[in-house]
């Protein structure tokens, strides 16, 4: 088959697949994907969503022809065997970030609206993962009409658990070899080459500043630690609340509550931690307007002590409150996110961090600027999650293969990139991520971004991601990948 053959081969085939892809999508879209502890067991050991989730993406991939492939629910993944063991592969996840707040649109269900689909993960990462399995089924009727297998084995890994830790592909390269190579249709193009380092960590309160007997009865805010929180509240007593009350605007509102209570919410713009830009902390705005007066008195010492600490975390989205600012010419600039802030049973109050950062600082720097931090303010400090920086080199072949036909689509000068987000491919020693998204398309404003309200992408920019995807996978089973 010629290029040319090729390229019009696959306009007929997403043509008359498309309909198909958006229902599939949609009985995706519709399984609520969070992962959930308190429904971990066997056979689900991200929760009951993502099994559900996971288990309906086999279900459509075996309808397409795949040969499915359940691992215990821990991952899963889908074969058309060629003629080497040896896979190029995807790999794309169905579980999602909590719904939040802020929709104008079910959030568990697909809508179709002036050539967009919203809906919570029909851009991060539902969709792109219906399009993978789509991909897949061009070549399992390629190779039932020609009755010949492809070079290589085409797999697409089926992931549940990318969302919070991604210990679902660290399951499956204990059990599994690495593909020879993988993208993974989870981010941007035209193709992303490296991906900047990620830790978590938590701070926890070391006194009981909140609770039934405090001023501060509770903060609340955020919803999973790589989510900018677009909604923040605190429950305070009637006495401490009457300087706030005066101050609320129309993004902070107060409710008062039965006997002393009074209830203040703070409206942000939520986001994705690795994107601040154009984001608005709202817990920030609400710690910041606590801070006014005299939150000694108004809360305590140990309170005021804690709710500094917040206001120093949201600061500024660059880490130069705390002096871990840092930047190359590879990866650019350190962003700090300060997600998920709680009130536990026993008073104690916690806030977790999402750091970004670049080559030219470690987590070991990170680590200790927030340990100095936790010792400043009354808290104690609890690294979490730590992933170095990762790059791969943009001349390999492979690479090569994948940004060509991005170009020969959409943009002949573009180039890769690296990015904040973190995806699947940081995990394979030969991967990147690959669309579907084009950072260059002007979407509306009613339409929302990743892990915020009203997410959405383009029917048109899926549907050139489909052909582009077909024709790389075509082209990666003509290279020497070993």
């Amino acid at each position: 088959m010629t290029d040319e053959e090729l390229k019009a081969k696959a306009q007929s085939f997403v043509d008359e697949v498309w309909e198909d892809v958006i229902a599939d999508i949609r009985s995706l879209v519709r399984i609520d994907s969070v992962e959930d502890p308190t429904t971990a067991g066997p056979g689900q050991p991200w929760g009951e969503g993502p099994r559900q989730a996971m288990a309906r993406g086999l279900e459509i991939a075996a309808r397409l022809g795949l040969e499915p492939h359940d691992c215990d629910g821990y991952i899963g993944y889908v074969d058309l065997p060629g003629s080497s063991q040896a896979q190029v592969a995807t790999i794309a996840h169905t579980d999602i970030v909590p719904i939040g707040t802020g929709w104008t649109v079910p959030p568990l269900d697909v809508t179709r609206r002036d050539g967009y689909l919203l809906g919570r993960g029909v851009l991060d990462d539902k969709g792109p993962f219906v399009l993978s399995l789509y991909a897949a089924k061009f070549f399992v009727d390629q190779v039932r009409e020609t009755g010949e297998q492809l070079p290589y084995t085409l797999r697409c890994i089926v992931g549940c658990n990318e969302e919070t830790s991604m210990s679902d592909v660290e399951w499956y390269l204990e059990h599994h070899e690495a593909p020879a190579f993988l993208f993974t249709p989870d981010a941007d193009f035209p193709l992303i080459c490296g991906e900047k380092g990620i830790f978590h960590g938590l701070f926890t309160t070391k006194e009981p500043v909140a609770g039934s007997g405090q001023a501060l009865v509770e903060l609340d805010a955020g919803t999973v630690a790589n989510a900018i929180p677009g909604l923040a509240s605190a429950q305070v007593k009637r006495e401490a609340s009457d300087f706030l009350l005066s101050r609320c605007t129309h993004d902070i509102e107060s409710e008062a509550l039965d006997g002393d209570m009074v209830h203040i919410t703070s409206h942000g713009i939520g986001g994705h931690a690795a994107f601040p830009e154009g984001t608005d902390n709202a817990l920030g705005k609400l710690v910041r307007l606590m801070l006014e007066g005299d939150p000694d008195q108004a809360f305590g010492a140990q309170a005021a002590q804690f709710l500094r600490l917040v206001e120093l975390l949201t600061r500024t989205s660059d880490g130069s409150a705390l002096g871990i600012d840092a930047q190359d010419e590879v990866f650019g600039a350190l962003t700090l996110n300060a997600g998920v802030a709680r009130t536990l049973d026993d008073g104690r109050t916690t806030i977790t961090v999402d750091v970004r950062y670049p080559r030219s600082i470690t987590s070991a720097e990170v680590i200790a600027a927030f340990e100095r931090a936790a010792a400043e303010h009354g808290c104690v400090f609890e690294a979490g999650m730590a992933n170095d920086p990762f790059y791969m080199d943009p001349s390999l072949p492979a690479i090569q293969a994948l940004l060509d036909t991005y170009r020969e689509y959409v943009d002949p000068g573009a180039e890769p990139f690296v990015i904040g987000g973190g995806t699947y491919a940081r995990h394979f020693p030969r991967a990147c991520a690959f669309g579907p998204h084009d950072p260059r398309i002007k979407d509306p404003e009613w339409v929302g971004i990743e892990h915020g309200p009203d997410e959405g992408v383009s029917e048109e920019c899926l549907k050139t991601a489909l052909k582009i995807y077909i024709v790389s996978i075509a082209r990666l089973m003509q290279l020497d990948l070993a």
